[in-house]
């Protein structure tokens, strides 16, 4: 538990489309290169491929001990790799130079969590806890994302665009360094290469493509995350129209962290009764809500409460989301099956973000609220699906 704090927290702060870096990049994008929300979306689009290809870094660690062990050492290299590359990022002040080094970093983050959620598919099955691994995750994801974001909007308060961005890259390079000394804290048998144990983890990854039920939830969370989204809109939106400071985008980035941290807490006291059915309808239908929720968003003090309402629903989602993909993985290729899963999250990622922002720009005239009911509608649609998926899963028992 205590690892799996410790991964999401660096996880949290170092990545780069919603760490630290994320305003004061936008920000220095927006501001100093004059770059438009398509502009943006599309070239940092990039970034989002590592994490697509997520079944790859798990595929080697399942199936390439190294120094012995399946996870320790590969944890180790990827974050001294995410050293190296911010460190790189501090120092440069050219959108050519800048990409390909925030790429790095979203290959060691992305191979970071990969391990880190195969062990929670390893250990969660085993003690049937996979929902609460999952919660614990995600709390300590926002408790840094909080963190994050107050920090983000500060240091583009007292700084150049440039140098705000070099200072929370610096911030996100010291952050790994926590995973390579937290790795001691995993309890993993030796492992070594030899022909029994391949073929028997090559059978277990050939069961993930002949398993038709993993098809057919890969394709459900693929519908449920897929809407266009707003993010980069929005953040026009907030600086252009309404005027906020970069300040207060910051903080709303926090309370909306502080949102998670509620819903895991809420998970945790309440909603941890409830089975899988009663889980994802109320994700759904509180991810719709919150959604139109950004219809109302007039001013600082709506802006408050409506990022904090949508910090709860999106927790509410990941637990019933992430527990399912991580039901479904077959033993032996716990690392690229649960990757596999996440990387059909992942893609609706950019895919969302850049659909929305081209919606945003060129059909809705730069008019955020018909993005939003758009948005809603497409989430809303999901709940209908809802039967066919429990259809084809069997019934798990949450533990109390």
């Amino acid at each position: 538990m205590w690892f799996f704090a410790i991964v999401y927290a660096v996880e949290g702060i170092g990545q780069a489309k919603s760490g630290i870096m994320w305003q004061p990049l936008s920000h220095w994008l927006k501001v100093a290169l004059h770059w438009d929300p398509v502009t943006i979306s599309a070239s940092l689009a990039i970034l989002d491929v590592p994490w697509i290809i997520k079944p790859l870094w798990g595929a080697i660690s399942d199936f390439v001990p190294l120094f012995g062990y399946r996870r320790r050492p590969y944890l180790v290299l990827a974050n001294i790799a995410a050293f190296v590359a911010f460190a790189r990022v501090a120092t440069i002040d050219t959108s050519g130079a800048l990409i390909p080094a925030l790429t790095v970093t979203a290959v060691a983050m992305a191979v970071s969590s990969t391990l880190c959620g195969a062990l929670l598919v390893e250990t969660g099955q085993k003690n049937n806890s996979s929902a609460s691994y999952v919660n614990q995750q995600w709390l300590w994801y926002s408790i840094a994302q909080m963190i994050a974001g107050t920090v983000a909007g500060y240091l583009i308060e007292i700084l150049p665009p440039l140098g705000a961005m070099h200072a929370a890259a610096w911030i996100a390079a010291i952050a790994p360094f926590a995973i390579i000394g937290g790795v001691w804290l995993i309890h993993e048998p030796k492992s070594r290469v030899d022909i029994a144990a391949l073929r028997q983890r090559l059978d277990a990854l050939a069961s993930v493509f002949r398993s038709r039920d993993l098809w057919f939830v890969a394709g459900f969370l693929f519908l449920y995350y897929f809407s266009p989204g707003f993010g980069t809109p929005l953040y026009f939106e907030m600086s252009d129209h309404l005027h906020f400071s970069q300040g207060l985008i910051g903080m709303l980035s926090s309370i909306g962290s502080a949102g998670w941290i509620a819903g895991g807490l809420l998970y945790r006291w309440q909603i941890k009764r409830l089975g899988r059915v009663a889980l994802l309808r109320v994700s759904i239908v509180g991810g719709v809500c919150s959604t139109l929720s950004y219809l109302l968003m007039l001013n600082p003090e709506a802006a408050v409460a409506i990022y904090f309402f949508g910090g709860i629903t999106s927790m509410l989602a990941m637990i019933a989301t992430m527990t399912l993909a991580a039901e479904s993985c077959p033993e032996g290729a716990e690392g690229f099956a649960f990757a596999g899963m996440m990387s059909i999250v992942n893609l609706t990622s950019p895919l969302s973000d850049t659909l929305g922002a081209a919606l945003y720009q060129h059909v809705f005239s730069q008019r955020l609220p018909p993005l939003i009911i758009l948005s809603a509608a497409t989430t809303a649609l999901v709940f209908f699906l809802i039967p066919l998926m429990i259809d084809r899963r069997p019934a798990v028992t949450y533990r109390q």
